[in-house]
């Protein structure tokens, strides 16, 4: 496992880009969107198959002749939703697994495993230390509030824009997501760590 040895500068205390340790960088946007997708997808190769076991049904047969990009995604969206808000079963597949997995990785990595193919961390905004479990909770729920309005999803956009690329989800829980500067070796430890989790 990578670690992230930080050590104290002054001035700690100011949201600026001087408070951030000289070995670590902040995660930009586009390398979080990277993770997420990750994420996203290793979600989904798990939930999918549980919700189709818990509804048995089938999976989702699409007949591609003939339809145009816009047809194909209407039906993977119609089709994944159907299986999604058919009880309580599915909700707890849909919505409570995954919350509980996200906040133990977080908890117990301070990253996802796409953030951890990345070599990024989840740390306090301020002393740059392991955020509290508290600060956690905060930030999952303020996914929610990223995601408004659904599109686009200003909160998470703001990343791109924000000069310590925190989303409206780090803002409130008073986090950072960090990378160490390139240059160092850690690419091939973020990947086992990766393949590690999963």
């Amino acid at each position: 496992m990578a670690s992230f040895t930080v050590i104290p500068e002054h001035n700690t205390h100011k949201c600026n880009s001087d408070a951030l340790p000289s070995h670590l960088r902040y995660a930009g946007f586009w390398i979080r969107l990277w993770a997420s997708l990750l994420d996203t997808i290793l979600v989904l190769m798990i939930v999918v198959p549980f919700l189709q076991f818990a509804s048995g049904s089938a999976l989702p047969s699409f007949d591609f002749s003939g339809e145009t990009s816009s047809d194909l995604m209407r039906l993977f969206y119609v089709n994944s939703w159907s299986l999604v808000g058919k009880g309580p079963v599915d909700f707890l597949i849909s919505w409570v697994l995954p919350a509980i997995a996200v906040l133990a990785f977080w908890i117990c990595r301070s990253a996802t495993p796409g953030k951890m193919a990345i070599g990024a961390k989840i740390v306090d905004a301020t002393s740059f230390t392991d955020p509290t479990v508290k600060q956690l909770i905060v930030r999952y729920v303020g996914y929610y509030l990223s995601m408004l309005p659904i599109f686009p999803p200003l909160g998470i956009i703001w990343i791109a824009f924000d000069p310590r690329k925190q989303g409206w989800h780090d803002k409130l829980a008073g986090t950072v997501v960090v990378r160490k500067k390139r240059g160092g070796d850690d690419s091939s430890s973020s990947f086992r760590q990766f393949v590690l989790a999963i």
